[in-house]
Protein backbone atom coordinates (compact mmCIF):
# COMPACT_ATOMS: atom_id res chain seq x y z
CA UNK A 1 0.00 0.00 0.00
CA UNK A 2 1.24 3.48 -0.89
CA UNK A 3 0.68 6.20 1.72
CA UNK A 4 1.07 9.89 0.86
CA UNK A 5 0.71 12.88 3.17
CA UNK A 6 0.01 15.96 1.10
CA UNK A 7 -1.96 19.14 0.65
CA UNK A 8 -5.00 18.74 -1.60
CA UNK A 9 -7.31 21.47 -2.99
CA UNK A 10 -10.51 21.36 -0.91
CA UNK A 11 -12.64 21.75 -4.02
CA UNK A 12 -11.18 18.57 -5.53
CA UNK A 13 -11.76 16.18 -2.64
CA UNK A 14 -14.76 14.37 -1.17
CA UNK A 15 -14.28 13.34 2.44
CA UNK A 16 -16.30 11.15 4.78
CA UNK A 17 -17.04 11.16 8.51
CA UNK A 18 -14.57 12.89 10.82
CA UNK A 19 -12.37 13.76 7.87
CA UNK A 20 -14.83 16.54 7.08
CA UNK A 21 -13.23 18.46 9.94
CA UNK A 22 -9.90 18.75 8.12
CA UNK A 23 -8.27 22.17 8.53
CA UNK A 24 -7.87 24.23 5.37
CA UNK A 25 -5.12 26.74 4.56
CA UNK A 26 -6.01 30.26 3.35
CA UNK A 27 -5.26 28.99 -0.18
CA UNK A 28 -7.90 26.26 0.16
CA UNK A 29 -5.47 23.35 0.64
CA UNK A 30 -6.24 20.64 3.19
CA UNK A 31 -3.75 18.24 4.81
CA UNK A 32 -4.62 14.65 3.98
CA UNK A 33 -3.29 11.14 4.39
CA UNK A 34 -3.98 9.32 1.13
CA UNK A 35 -3.83 5.54 0.97
CA UNK A 36 -3.50 3.86 -2.42
CA UNK A 37 -3.85 0.19 -3.24
CA UNK A 38 -4.44 -1.80 -6.44
CA UNK A 39 -4.60 1.33 -8.56
CA UNK A 40 -7.28 3.01 -6.44
CA UNK A 41 -7.51 5.54 -3.65
CA UNK A 42 -8.78 3.43 -0.73
CA UNK A 43 -8.75 6.04 2.01
CA UNK A 44 -8.62 9.81 2.52
CA UNK A 45 -8.13 10.98 6.10
CA UNK A 46 -7.36 14.32 7.68
CA UNK A 47 -3.85 14.82 8.99
CA UNK A 48 -3.95 15.83 12.65
CA UNK A 49 -3.51 19.58 13.23
CA UNK A 50 -0.73 18.62 15.66
CA UNK A 51 1.30 17.13 12.82
CA UNK A 52 3.57 19.07 10.51
CA UNK A 53 1.82 20.55 7.47
CA UNK A 54 2.87 18.52 4.39
CA UNK A 55 5.39 20.12 2.05
CA UNK A 56 3.91 18.64 -1.12
CA UNK A 57 0.68 19.05 -3.08
CA UNK A 58 -1.38 16.30 -4.70
CA UNK A 59 -3.50 17.05 -7.76
CA UNK A 60 -5.35 14.73 -10.09
CA UNK A 61 -3.45 14.29 -13.32
CA UNK A 62 -4.47 17.29 -15.37
CA UNK A 63 -6.02 17.73 -18.80
CA UNK A 64 -5.13 19.54 -22.02
CA UNK A 65 -8.51 20.26 -23.70
CA UNK A 66 -7.14 21.96 -26.82
CA UNK A 67 -3.77 21.23 -28.41
CA UNK A 68 -2.20 20.91 -31.87
CA UNK A 69 0.12 17.92 -31.61
CA UNK A 70 0.57 17.59 -35.37
CA UNK A 71 2.30 20.98 -35.71
CA UNK A 72 4.01 21.32 -32.32
CA UNK A 73 7.72 22.23 -32.34
CA UNK A 74 7.72 23.46 -35.95
CA UNK A 75 8.65 27.07 -35.11
CA UNK A 76 12.37 26.57 -35.77
CA UNK A 77 11.79 25.64 -39.41
CA UNK A 78 8.59 27.67 -39.87
CA UNK A 79 8.78 30.80 -37.70
CA UNK A 80 6.20 33.56 -37.74
CA UNK A 81 8.35 36.46 -36.63
CA UNK A 82 5.63 39.07 -37.13
CA UNK A 83 3.26 37.27 -34.74
CA UNK A 84 0.09 38.06 -36.68
CA UNK A 85 -2.81 35.71 -37.32
CA UNK A 86 -2.54 36.05 -41.10
CA UNK A 87 1.20 35.39 -41.11
CA UNK A 88 0.67 32.36 -38.87
CA UNK A 89 -1.83 30.96 -41.35
CA UNK A 90 0.50 31.45 -44.31
CA UNK A 91 3.47 29.85 -42.55
CA UNK A 92 1.19 27.01 -41.43
CA UNK A 93 0.44 26.29 -45.09
CA UNK A 94 4.17 26.18 -45.82
CA UNK A 95 4.64 23.66 -43.01
CA UNK A 96 1.97 21.49 -44.63
CA UNK A 97 4.05 21.11 -47.76
CA UNK A 98 6.86 19.54 -45.72
CA UNK A 99 4.66 17.13 -43.73
CA UNK A 100 5.33 13.43 -43.62
CA UNK A 101 3.86 10.57 -41.62
CA UNK A 102 7.12 10.33 -39.68
CA UNK A 103 7.64 13.97 -38.76
CA UNK A 104 4.04 14.31 -37.56
CA UNK A 105 4.43 11.19 -35.46
CA UNK A 106 7.77 12.32 -34.02
CA UNK A 107 6.36 15.72 -33.06
CA UNK A 108 3.43 14.07 -31.31
CA UNK A 109 5.71 11.64 -29.46
CA UNK A 110 7.85 14.52 -28.23
CA UNK A 111 4.76 16.42 -27.15
CA UNK A 112 3.28 13.52 -25.23
CA UNK A 113 6.55 12.74 -23.48
CA UNK A 114 6.45 16.26 -22.08
CA UNK A 115 2.74 16.06 -21.29
CA UNK A 116 3.24 12.83 -19.36
CA UNK A 117 6.13 14.07 -17.23
CA UNK A 118 4.29 17.34 -16.58
CA UNK A 119 1.26 15.50 -15.19
CA UNK A 120 -1.27 15.42 -18.05
CA UNK A 121 -3.61 12.42 -18.41
CA UNK A 122 -5.75 13.39 -21.41
CA UNK A 123 -5.26 15.55 -24.50
CA UNK A 124 -7.72 16.70 -27.13
CA UNK A 125 -5.75 17.63 -30.22
CA UNK A 126 -7.08 19.42 -33.27
CA UNK A 127 -5.46 17.95 -36.39
CA UNK A 128 -5.12 19.87 -39.65
CA UNK A 129 -7.38 17.80 -41.92
CA UNK A 130 -7.14 19.55 -45.27
CA UNK A 131 -4.83 19.23 -48.23
CA UNK A 132 -2.82 16.30 -49.49
CA UNK A 133 -1.41 15.30 -46.10
CA UNK A 134 -4.72 15.07 -44.20
CA UNK A 135 -4.94 11.26 -44.36
CA UNK A 136 -1.30 10.66 -43.44
CA UNK A 137 -1.64 13.09 -40.51
CA UNK A 138 -4.59 11.12 -39.15
CA UNK A 139 -2.86 7.78 -39.72
CA UNK A 140 0.23 9.02 -37.87
CA UNK A 141 -1.83 10.30 -34.95
CA UNK A 142 -3.94 7.13 -34.70
CA UNK A 143 -0.68 5.20 -34.51
CA UNK A 144 0.46 7.48 -31.68
CA UNK A 145 -2.90 7.09 -29.93
CA UNK A 146 -2.51 3.32 -29.88
CA UNK A 147 1.06 3.57 -28.61
CA UNK A 148 0.10 5.86 -25.71
CA UNK A 149 -3.25 4.37 -24.70
CA UNK A 150 -1.96 2.96 -21.39
CA UNK A 151 -0.55 6.30 -20.25
CA UNK A 152 -2.64 9.05 -21.83
CA UNK A 153 -6.09 9.37 -23.37
CA UNK A 154 -5.98 11.04 -26.76
CA UNK A 155 -8.92 12.58 -28.60
CA UNK A 156 -8.74 14.07 -32.09
CA UNK A 157 -10.68 16.85 -33.80
CA UNK A 158 -10.69 17.16 -37.58
CA UNK A 159 -9.76 20.80 -38.20
CA UNK A 160 -10.83 22.11 -41.58
CA UNK A 161 -12.72 24.99 -43.19
CA UNK A 162 -16.36 24.52 -42.20
CA UNK A 163 -17.65 24.39 -45.79
CA UNK A 164 -15.61 21.21 -46.36
CA UNK A 165 -18.21 19.15 -44.49
CA UNK A 166 -20.81 19.90 -47.20
CA UNK A 167 -18.78 18.10 -49.88
CA UNK A 168 -18.81 14.39 -50.73
CA UNK A 169 -15.13 14.21 -49.77
CA UNK A 170 -16.03 15.86 -46.46
CA UNK A 171 -18.80 13.33 -45.79
CA UNK A 172 -16.43 10.46 -46.51
CA UNK A 173 -13.80 11.90 -44.19
CA UNK A 174 -16.39 12.59 -41.48
CA UNK A 175 -17.31 8.90 -41.52
CA UNK A 176 -13.65 8.05 -41.07
CA UNK A 177 -13.39 10.53 -38.19
CA UNK A 178 -16.49 9.11 -36.47
CA UNK A 179 -15.31 5.52 -36.86
CA UNK A 180 -12.05 6.40 -35.12
CA UNK A 181 -13.89 8.08 -32.23
CA UNK A 182 -12.98 11.57 -33.37
CA UNK A 183 -14.75 14.92 -33.32
CA UNK A 184 -15.74 17.17 -36.22
CA UNK A 185 -14.12 20.60 -36.16
CA UNK A 186 -13.92 23.74 -38.22
CA UNK A 187 -12.64 27.30 -38.36
CA UNK A 188 -15.16 30.15 -38.33
CA UNK A 189 -14.29 33.83 -38.05
CA UNK A 190 -15.31 37.15 -39.61
CA UNK A 191 -15.69 38.36 -42.26
CA UNK A 192 -18.37 36.00 -43.54
CA UNK A 193 -21.58 35.88 -45.54
CA UNK A 194 -24.47 35.20 -43.10
CA UNK A 195 -26.52 32.97 -45.43
CA UNK A 196 -23.50 30.90 -46.39
CA UNK A 197 -22.35 30.56 -42.77
CA UNK A 198 -25.82 29.51 -41.65
CA UNK A 199 -25.86 26.79 -44.31
CA UNK A 200 -22.39 25.61 -43.28
CA UNK A 201 -23.40 25.41 -39.63
CA UNK A 202 -26.62 23.58 -40.48
CA UNK A 203 -24.95 20.96 -42.67
CA UNK A 204 -22.08 20.39 -40.26
CA UNK A 205 -24.36 19.98 -37.24
CA UNK A 206 -26.66 17.62 -39.14
CA UNK A 207 -23.72 15.52 -40.31
CA UNK A 208 -22.21 15.29 -36.83
CA UNK A 209 -25.58 14.43 -35.31
CA UNK A 210 -26.14 11.66 -37.86
CA UNK A 211 -22.72 10.19 -37.09
CA UNK A 212 -23.10 10.62 -33.33
CA UNK A 213 -19.84 12.53 -32.88
CA UNK A 214 -19.33 15.87 -31.19
CA UNK A 215 -18.32 19.22 -32.64
CA UNK A 216 -15.44 21.45 -31.53
CA UNK A 217 -15.10 24.71 -33.46
CA UNK A 218 -12.40 27.38 -33.65
CA UNK A 219 -14.82 30.27 -33.54
CA UNK A 220 -14.51 34.05 -33.30
CA UNK A 221 -10.73 34.00 -32.86
CA UNK A 222 -10.85 37.60 -33.96
CA UNK A 223 -10.77 41.23 -32.90
CA UNK A 224 -13.58 42.39 -35.21
CA UNK A 225 -17.36 41.85 -35.21
CA UNK A 226 -17.53 40.64 -31.58
CA UNK A 227 -19.09 37.17 -31.22
CA UNK A 228 -20.63 37.43 -34.69
CA UNK A 229 -20.13 33.75 -35.52
CA UNK A 230 -21.37 32.60 -32.12
CA UNK A 231 -24.59 34.49 -32.69
CA UNK A 232 -25.10 32.81 -36.07
CA UNK A 233 -24.41 29.39 -34.53
CA UNK A 234 -27.04 29.98 -31.85
CA UNK A 235 -29.60 30.98 -34.47
CA UNK A 236 -29.05 27.62 -36.19
CA UNK A 237 -29.14 25.65 -32.93
CA UNK A 238 -32.46 27.29 -32.06
CA UNK A 239 -33.90 25.64 -35.18
CA UNK A 240 -32.52 22.17 -34.45
CA UNK A 241 -32.89 19.38 -31.94
CA UNK A 242 -29.55 17.63 -31.61
CA UNK A 243 -28.03 15.54 -28.84
CA UNK A 244 -24.33 15.77 -29.65
CA UNK A 245 -22.00 17.90 -27.48
CA UNK A 246 -20.99 21.24 -28.99
CA UNK A 247 -17.76 22.95 -27.96
CA UNK A 248 -16.66 26.41 -29.03
CA UNK A 249 -12.95 27.12 -28.70
CA UNK A 250 -11.38 30.60 -28.51
CA UNK A 251 -14.54 32.85 -28.62
CA UNK A 252 -11.97 35.62 -28.19
CA UNK A 253 -13.97 38.53 -29.58
CA UNK A 254 -16.86 37.80 -27.20
CA UNK A 255 -14.84 39.62 -24.57
CA UNK A 256 -15.22 42.87 -26.57
CA UNK A 257 -19.01 42.97 -26.11
CA UNK A 258 -20.69 45.37 -23.71
CA UNK A 259 -21.57 43.87 -20.32
CA UNK A 260 -25.28 43.64 -21.14
CA UNK A 261 -24.79 42.00 -24.55
CA UNK A 262 -22.19 39.65 -23.11
CA UNK A 263 -24.53 38.57 -20.32
CA UNK A 264 -27.39 37.87 -22.72
CA UNK A 265 -25.14 35.84 -25.02
CA UNK A 266 -23.66 33.88 -22.11
CA UNK A 267 -27.18 32.95 -20.99
CA UNK A 268 -27.97 31.66 -24.48
CA UNK A 269 -24.79 29.57 -24.54
CA UNK A 270 -25.71 28.07 -21.17
CA UNK A 271 -29.25 27.31 -22.36
CA UNK A 272 -27.84 25.45 -25.37
CA UNK A 273 -25.29 23.62 -23.14
CA UNK A 274 -22.37 24.81 -25.25
CA UNK A 275 -18.96 24.19 -23.73
CA UNK A 276 -16.24 26.83 -24.08
CA UNK A 277 -12.46 26.43 -24.27
CA UNK A 278 -10.49 29.60 -23.53
CA UNK A 279 -6.97 29.75 -24.94
CA UNK A 280 -5.13 32.63 -23.27
CA UNK A 281 -1.55 32.19 -24.42
CA UNK A 282 -2.02 31.96 -28.20
CA UNK A 283 -4.75 34.61 -28.19
CA UNK A 284 -2.61 37.01 -26.14
CA UNK A 285 0.16 36.59 -28.70
CA UNK A 286 -1.85 36.82 -31.93
CA UNK A 287 -4.74 39.17 -31.26
CA UNK A 288 -5.07 42.87 -30.53
CA UNK A 289 -1.90 43.77 -32.41
CA UNK A 290 -1.35 47.33 -33.56
CA UNK A 291 1.71 48.70 -35.44
CA UNK A 292 4.37 49.89 -32.99
CA UNK A 293 1.92 49.73 -30.07
CA UNK A 294 1.44 47.61 -27.00
CA UNK A 295 -2.25 46.62 -27.12
CA UNK A 296 -4.47 48.06 -24.42
CA UNK A 297 -7.32 45.76 -25.42
CA UNK A 298 -6.81 42.01 -25.82
CA UNK A 299 -9.68 39.94 -27.25
CA UNK A 300 -10.17 37.02 -24.88
CA UNK A 301 -12.95 34.70 -23.76
CA UNK A 302 -14.77 36.24 -20.76
CA UNK A 303 -14.28 33.20 -18.52
CA UNK A 304 -15.88 34.46 -15.32
CA UNK A 305 -18.97 35.94 -16.99
CA UNK A 306 -19.49 32.64 -18.82
CA UNK A 307 -19.10 30.66 -15.60
CA UNK A 308 -21.51 32.97 -13.80
CA UNK A 309 -24.11 32.18 -16.47
CA UNK A 310 -23.62 28.44 -15.93
CA UNK A 311 -21.42 27.75 -18.94
CA UNK A 312 -18.74 25.09 -18.50
CA UNK A 313 -15.37 26.65 -19.37
CA UNK A 314 -12.05 24.86 -19.84
CA UNK A 315 -8.65 26.48 -20.34
CA UNK A 316 -6.18 25.02 -22.84
CA UNK A 317 -2.59 25.58 -23.89
CA UNK A 318 -3.35 25.52 -27.64
CA UNK A 319 -0.18 25.90 -29.72
CA UNK A 320 3.32 24.91 -28.65
CA UNK A 321 6.34 26.34 -30.47
CA UNK A 322 4.70 26.50 -33.89
CA UNK A 323 3.81 29.35 -36.29
CA UNK A 324 0.85 30.32 -34.10
CA UNK A 325 2.75 30.65 -30.81
CA UNK A 326 6.51 30.49 -30.18
CA UNK A 327 6.45 29.28 -26.55
CA UNK A 328 4.85 26.59 -24.38
CA UNK A 329 5.88 23.08 -23.37
CA UNK A 330 2.70 21.16 -22.40
CA UNK A 331 3.03 22.14 -18.75
CA UNK A 332 -0.42 22.69 -17.17
CA UNK A 333 1.13 24.49 -14.19
CA UNK A 334 2.82 27.00 -16.49
CA UNK A 335 -0.58 27.52 -18.14
CA UNK A 336 -2.16 28.11 -14.71
CA UNK A 337 0.61 30.56 -13.83
CA UNK A 338 0.04 32.52 -17.06
CA UNK A 339 -3.75 32.50 -16.69
CA UNK A 340 -3.67 33.73 -13.09
CA UNK A 341 -2.64 37.33 -13.95
CA UNK A 342 -3.96 37.41 -17.50
CA UNK A 343 -7.51 36.25 -16.72
CA UNK A 344 -7.36 36.87 -12.96
CA UNK A 345 -8.22 33.21 -12.49
CA UNK A 346 -6.88 31.84 -9.20
CA UNK A 347 -6.67 28.07 -8.51
CA UNK A 348 -7.52 28.53 -4.81
CA UNK A 349 -11.05 29.40 -5.94
CA UNK A 350 -13.30 26.55 -7.08
CA UNK A 351 -14.18 28.24 -10.38
CA UNK A 352 -10.55 29.18 -10.86
CA UNK A 353 -9.39 25.57 -10.67
CA UNK A 354 -12.30 23.91 -12.49
CA UNK A 355 -11.16 24.95 -16.03
CA UNK A 356 -7.99 22.89 -15.56
CA UNK A 357 -9.64 19.91 -13.85
CA UNK A 358 -13.34 19.04 -13.59
CA UNK A 359 -14.64 21.24 -16.42
CA UNK A 360 -11.98 19.92 -18.81
CA UNK A 361 -12.73 16.32 -17.77
CA UNK A 362 -16.44 16.80 -18.39
CA UNK A 363 -15.83 18.51 -21.72
CA UNK A 364 -13.78 15.51 -22.90
CA UNK A 365 -16.39 13.16 -21.39
CA UNK A 366 -13.69 11.33 -19.41
CA UNK A 367 -14.67 8.43 -17.17
CA UNK A 368 -13.26 10.24 -14.11
CA UNK A 369 -13.94 13.89 -13.36
CA UNK A 370 -10.76 14.35 -11.30
CA UNK A 371 -12.41 14.51 -7.87
CA UNK A 372 -10.27 12.70 -5.29
CA UNK A 373 -12.39 10.39 -3.17
CA UNK A 374 -12.48 6.84 -1.89
CA UNK A 375 -12.50 4.44 -4.86
CA UNK A 376 -11.27 6.92 -7.47
CA UNK A 377 -8.36 6.04 -9.79
CA UNK A 378 -4.87 6.62 -8.40
CA UNK A 379 -3.98 9.06 -11.19
CA UNK A 380 -2.15 11.87 -9.48
CA UNK A 381 0.68 14.37 -9.81
CA UNK A 382 2.73 15.09 -6.69
CA UNK A 383 4.28 18.57 -6.56
CA UNK A 384 7.22 19.62 -4.41
CA UNK A 385 5.50 22.76 -3.11
CA UNK A 386 3.93 23.91 0.15
CA UNK A 387 1.44 26.35 -1.38
CA UNK A 388 -0.20 27.36 -4.64
CA UNK A 389 2.02 30.41 -4.83
CA UNK A 390 5.13 28.26 -4.50
CA UNK A 391 3.82 25.84 -7.12
CA UNK A 392 3.10 28.60 -9.62
CA UNK A 393 6.07 30.89 -8.94
CA UNK A 394 8.35 28.46 -10.79
CA UNK A 395 7.71 25.08 -12.30
CA UNK A 396 8.10 22.67 -9.36
CA UNK A 397 9.57 19.20 -9.40
CA UNK A 398 6.87 16.58 -9.64
CA UNK A 399 6.15 12.87 -9.68
CA UNK A 400 3.39 11.30 -11.74
CA UNK A 401 1.35 8.27 -10.75
CA UNK A 402 -0.53 6.20 -13.36
CA UNK A 403 -2.82 3.42 -12.17
CA UNK A 404 -1.31 3.47 -8.69
CA UNK A 405 2.30 3.22 -9.85
CA UNK A 406 4.88 5.93 -10.31
CA UNK A 407 6.04 6.72 -13.83
CA UNK A 408 9.70 6.89 -14.75
CA UNK A 409 9.22 9.97 -16.90
CA UNK A 410 12.59 9.62 -18.56
CA UNK A 411 11.93 6.09 -19.80
CA UNK A 412 8.10 6.45 -19.88
CA UNK A 413 7.88 3.20 -17.92
CA UNK A 414 5.69 2.38 -14.94
CA UNK A 415 7.84 1.39 -11.95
Amino acid sequence: MEVIKALVPRGLVVLEGKSLEVPVTPEGLCSLRIEIKDGKVVSLQAVSPKEKIPDQIVLPRLIEPHAHLDKAFTWTNFPNLFGTYNDAYQVNLEEHQARTFLNVKNRAERSLSLALQNGIRAVRSHLDSFGEHAISTWEAMLDVQLHWKDKLELQFVALTPLEYWKTKEGHDFANRVAQSGGVIGGVVAPPFKPRELKENFLETLKLADQLGCGIDLHIDESQIQPAACLKELLKVLDQMNIEIPVTCSHVSSMGLLSSKKLSLLADRLAKNKINIVALPMTNAWLLGRLPRCTPSVRPFAPIKQLQNAGVSVAVGGDNVQDPWFPCGNFDPLALMAFTLPFAQLAPWNRLGLAPFTTSSANLLNLSWDGILQKGCPAEIVLLEAKSWVEALASSPRRKVMVGGRWIDTQLRKII
